[in-house]
């Protein structure tokens, strides 16, 4: 990956901590949220995998439409 797309990434990435809220609920504590995502990580390791994604990608997908702002029609 290069250096740029890379950047891009990391970038989004941390919107996407900012986006759950993660930041505010732990008082930007960085072990809180890497302890977090550690424990996400061991649950992706684990035998209720499967399980796990499904019920992250159905909370992320309803989190992102609660959190797109209103469109407008255009005129």
């Amino acid at each position: 990956m290069k250096r740029r797309e890379r950047t891009r990434q990391l970038i989004e990435l941390g919107g996407l901590v900012a986006k759950a809220g993660l930041i505010e609920l732990t008082d930007d504590d960085r072990a809180v949220i890497v302890g977090i995502l550690v424990e996400a990580a061991a649950a992706l390791r684990g035998e209720d995998r499967d399980k796990a994604l499904l019920l992250w990608r159905r909370r992320g997908k309803r989190a992102f439409e609660a959190l797109a702002p209103e469109r407008k029609p255009r005129a």
